[in-house]
């Protein structure tokens, strides 16, 4: 009989494991270490496990204005640009990362410090909204501008 229970309990593992993920998933997020009156930034990767979508906004309690942002050398000039919306195809992966895609944080209400943790909520064109909390982390160098 244990033998028997066993074999179901791993049988129902197998099948949970290989049961095919749904929605948006958000990884490896994090926001970037800023002082009051300035610019910080949010990083993450979200895979898409549906339909294809959108990333169209985030919002947060804590600035003034939040925008979506991208980074690119330009004449060996970084350059930022803003972006009104993210397509998200089906099955893919988007990186948000220092020196590329972003959530730019504009004048900040308040520090934010290494270690504590920030809500922030994207907004998507057919998917609900996904809320987060997210740690403060110091990033790498890059260019100044929290972008």
């Amino acid at each position: 009989m244990k033998k028997l229970l066993v074999i179901i309990a791993v049988c129902v593992l197998l099948i949970t494991a290989c049961t095919p993920k749904e929605g948006i998933e958000i990884r490896d997020g994090w926001v970037r270490m800023a002082a009051q009156g300035d610019n910080g930034a949010v990083y993450f990767t979200i895979v898409n496990y549906d339909a294809d979508d959108e990333l169209i906004g985030a919002s947060v309690d804590f600035a003034e204005a939040v925008e979506m942002h991208e980074s690119a050398m330009n004449n060996d000039v970084m350059e930022m640009r803003m972006v009104e919306s993210v397509p998200l195809p089906t099955g893919e992966k988007v990186e948000f990362a220092p020196g590329g895609l972003h959530i730019m944080l504009v004048n900040l209400s308040r520090n934010l410090e290494v270690g504590e943790t920030v809500n922030v909520t994207l907004h998507f064109k057919n998917h609900a909204d996904v809320p987060l909390t997210l740690p403060v982390q110091m990033g790498p160098e890059h260019s100044g501008h929290g972008g």
